[in-house]
C-alpha cells in the first residue's frame, strides 16, 4: 500500500495502543496515506489518523496521546509524532470525519491490523474541504477507486455536500 519507509504497521500499533489503553475510543487513518489504499501510489510527506477521543476536554486528548507516545519513545515534533522519523499528525474526529471514523475499514499491513477511512468519506472530505489538491484527488478517486456511489451520494446529503463541478 504506502512507498517504502512509511512505517504503517508502526502507526498502527501506535493507534491501537492508544485505544487499548483508553486514551481514544477509535481511529481510523484518512487523508493522502489512506486515498493510496485506493489509487494509484502518490507522494505523501505525513499521516492524518483521526480519532475519536476518550476525554472531549483538554484539547481532545491531545495531551494523553502524546504523553503515551512519547513514553512508547517517539518524538513530537510541533504538531506531529514521529514515528521511526515519519510524521503522523493526530486528529480529533468531528461530524464528517467521526462519522468516517466509525464506519471505517479493517485493513492488516505488515500482520497488524488497522482501520482506514472508506474511499467515499475520502471524496466526501476532499468535497468538504475545496482545495485544488482535494479537487485533483476526487477525480483521481472516481478514475480509480471501486466506488459505492450510492453509499457516496447519501455521505454528500448527509453532510450538505457537492462534488466539484469536472
Amino acid at each position: 500500500m504506502p512507498a517504502s519507509g512509511i512505517p504503517l504497521s508502526e502507526i498502527f500499533a501506535a493507534a491501537n495502543s492508544l485505544r487499548d489503553a483508553g486514551v481514544i475510543v477509535e481511529y481510523a487513518l484518512g487523508g493522502a496515506l489512506a486515498a493510496i489504499r485506493y489509487t494509484e501510489p502518490f507522494t505523501t510527506y505525513d499521516a492524518d489518523v483521526f480519532f475519536i477521543p476518550a476525554d472531549p476536554g483538554l484539547s481532545a486528548g491531545i495531551p494523553a496521546i502524546y504523553a503515551r507516545l512519547q513514553d512508547h519513545g517517539h518524538t513530537i515534533d510541533r504538531e506531529h509524532t514521529l514515528i521511526r522519523g515519519f510524521p503522523v499528525q493526530w486528529l480529533a474526529a468531528h461530524g464528517l470525519t467521526d462519522e468516517a471514523v466509525r464506519d471505517a475499514l479493517p485493513i492488516e499491513f505488515e500482520g497488524v491490523t488497522g482501520r482506514i477511512f472508506r474511499a467515499e468519506h475520502l471524496i466526501a472530505i476532499a468535497a468538504s474541504v475545496g482545495r485544488a489538491k482535494d479537487r485533483a484527488r476526487i477525480e483521481q478517486m472516481f478514475e480509480q477507486a471501486d466506488l459505492d456511489r450510492t453509499l457516496l451520494d447519501a455521505i454528500l446529503s448527509r453532510h450538505h455536500l457537492t462534488l466539484p463541478k469536472p
